[in-house]
């Protein structure tokens, strides 16, 4: 099944590598972190979460393991050994063009940099969405003019998806996928995990198939079908199981560790 060696794995972090709802990272997920090194494969994390907000688990598992590869933000920003690779802020004039739209239609939002996350507001549409992934936020409306901004997140229910579609507000130059039932990452067209993932395989002189991902959600889809062999987790969304090239056990059945033993890319030797 594998098309090449594989150099480098990329984990999302929800649902993939920790448990978001129980605050749980999986036994098993430090020993396939250090396996793997131990085996010359590159560890790393592809997220739609900022730096800045990382789970406490999820930064101590990268001091304990020497994790140094990021994609994050869905590929707007990107690291390798405290180094960005790639980045890619939007310019401060379709953010206020897109925050003025927003403002007129009393719908919340949220900076989202590297260094932090600052919001309009905070309402309890807002704090149901973003509270289990971060509560280090603040009320900025102006950070965007003091700091780089790789993606917005707009807090609305799905009822009104087509409304912004038909507005015009995003042209071609933003998409938006939803996380929540209150809110969508709002990042430019071109930006994707995927994107992040192609630049730092050129930084790393491999190919995509040398690249193996695993991951659970909608935001996933374009990595998992992209990366030489993708993997989608036994809780994964079912849109994203149809384009995994594997399906592993569930996360809080060591669906990381069964996946890899499976697909050979760790022995039990190796543990």
């Amino acid at each position: 099944m594998l098309k090449a060696p594989i150099k480098v794995i990329f984990f999302d972090i929800d649902e993939t590598l920790y448990v978001k709802d129980k605050a749980i990272l999986p036994d098993t997920v430090p020993t396939v972190i250090r396996s793997l090194k131990r085996k010359g494969i590159i560890p790393a994390i592809a997220t739609g979460r900022a730096r800045c907000a990382f789970p406490e688990k999820i930064d101590q598992l990268i001091k304990q393991e020497g994790i140094e590869l990021f994609v994050t933000i869905n590929g707007q920003y990107n690291s390798y050994q405290n180094q960005v690779i790639a980045k890619h802020p939007i310019d401060t004039t379709d953010i206020e063009r897109i925050v003025h739209f927003l403002s007129q239609h009393q719908i919340e939002y949220a900076f989202v940099g590297n260094e932090g996350i600052a919001v309009s507001n905070i309402t309890p549409h807002l704090k149901q969405a973003l509270d289990p992934i971060t509560t280090r936020y603040f009320i900025d409306k102006n950070y965007y003019q003091t700091h780089e901004i790789y993606q917005l997140l707009l807090f609305y229910a799905a009822e009104q998806d087509q409304f912004i579609a038909d507005s015009g507000i995003l042209k071609d130059q933003f998409k938006t996928v939803r996380w929540h039932d209150y809110s969508v990452d709002c990042l430019v067209a071109t930006g994707s995990k995927a994107s992040g993932i192609d630049a730092v395989v050129e930084h790393l002189g491999l190919t995509i198939d040398n690249v193996m991902a695993f991951g659970d959600g909608l935001n996933d889809i374009e990595m998992i079908s992209h990366v030489g062999t993708g993997v989608a987790m036994g809780n994964a969304h079912p849109e994203l199981k149809k384009v995994a090239d594997y399906t592993t056990e569930d996360i809080e059945h060591d669906g990381l560790l069964k996946g890899l033993l499976a697909l050979g890319v760790l022995n039990s030797s190796d543990l």
